[in-house]
């Protein structure tokens, strides 16, 4: 008997507490359905934790581009500001060389000192360095990224280190590298035969997938002065042999704001840019930026007109609490 009565206290205990906690959750959000905003004692993050929302002016016309793809994205809160075509495979040209670089800082020391060898003279844009020239990683780095040289591509794949029993060359690893690295980064639409950016059958990316890397490599210090940089002059290991690099992008300390980051030309592909910015909005709130064009005819031209039309028909909201649970009331 003692047993079944504490059973059924025990049974009793559980239906109050039980009736306790609905109703208290009931009150709750009957306070926050009255009032539009989160009681205090529930609110555990300040309402600036919210990154400001980017909001299109009513009377705003999207700018008409020659870019076969394109995409700007306002990295603080994800948000697209424009969109043409983002998911278009598309020729990379000399973008390609973003992740190249991203493969090489994975893989090297800045002062690790590189061999170029033999195979590393190929066509288009490239320093003039020679079979058995001695050259840093960082200065092939300013190469790659500020004057876009294709021998310095291939001299940074062509030293990727490998075991003697994969039985595969550095450059084909290095590829590899690259490949997975796209993957790492989700960029979903993109493959990479080569480090350079030359045409090939399978050589693509998308606007998107450009917004994507390009975001995670301006986080690297490194990364983000060297593309930063409008011209420089590096040498080999003996000094002797000097190489004076000027920056590709013409927008680079020309149009207030832009820091980078890398161009793209060839016959096939046409113009290609991704551009970072940080300038300040109407709200005078600094805000970050991350343009990508493909297959343009005026790739300076039309970042340029996109990141005007972007400052002036896009207002930066504040987001609080309370606009969460659809109350604009503060």
């Amino acid at each position: 008997m003692d047993f079944l009565k504490n059973k059924n206290i025990f049974l009793y205990f559980i239906i109050a507490c039980f009736v306790f906690i609905s109703t208290t959750a009931l009150a709750l959000s009957k306070q926050v359905e009255d009032s539009g905003q989160l009681p205090k004692s529930l609110i555990t993050l300040p309402y600036k934790f919210f990154p400001f929302n980017p909001v299109l002016s009513a009377d705003s016309n999207f700018p008409v581009i020659s870019a076969q793809g394109a995409v700007a994205v306002d990295l603080d809160s994800g948000v697209p500001l424009y969109e043409k075509n983002p998911d278009s495979p598309l020729l990379p040209a000399s973008t390609t060389k973003i992740v190249t670089a991203l493969v090489a800082l994975d893989t090297y020391h800045l002062d690790q000192v590189l061999t170029v060898p033999k195979g590393s003279v190929v066509d288009g844009q490239k320093m003039g360095l020679y079979v058995g020239e001695k050259m840093r990683v960082e200065d092939l780095l300013y190469g790659l990224l500020v004057y876009s040289a294709n021998d310095a591509a291939m001299v940074l794949a062509g030293n990727y280190p490998v075991s003697s029993e994969s039985g595969t060359s550095g450059y084909d690893e290095f590829i590899i590298a690259m490949n997975l690295k796209a993957k790492e980064l989700s960029m979903t639409n993109s493959y990479f035969e080569n480090p350079v950016g030359l045409d090939g059958v399978n050589q693509t990316t998308t606007a998107r997938d450009l917004v994507r890397v390009s975001e995670v490599a301006m986080r690297n210090p490194v990364f983000a002065e060297i593309v930063g940089t409008k011209s420089i002059t590096v040498s080999d290991i003996t000094g002797k042999s000097k190489y004076n690099l000027k920056n590709i992008n013409k927008l680079l300390g020309e149009l207030p704001g832009v820091s980078g980051i890398k161009t793209g030309w060839t016959e096939n592909a046409r113009e290609n840019l991704v551009t970072y910015i940080e300038r300040d909005g109407q709200d005078g709130v600094s805000h970050r930026i991350m343009i990508a064009i493909l297959g343009s005819q005026d790739r300076f031209g039309e970042t340029e007109e996109l990141i005007d039309w972007i400052f002036t028909n896009y207002e930066w909201q504040e987001v609080r609490p309370s606009t969460l649970f659809g109350n604009n009331r503060q």
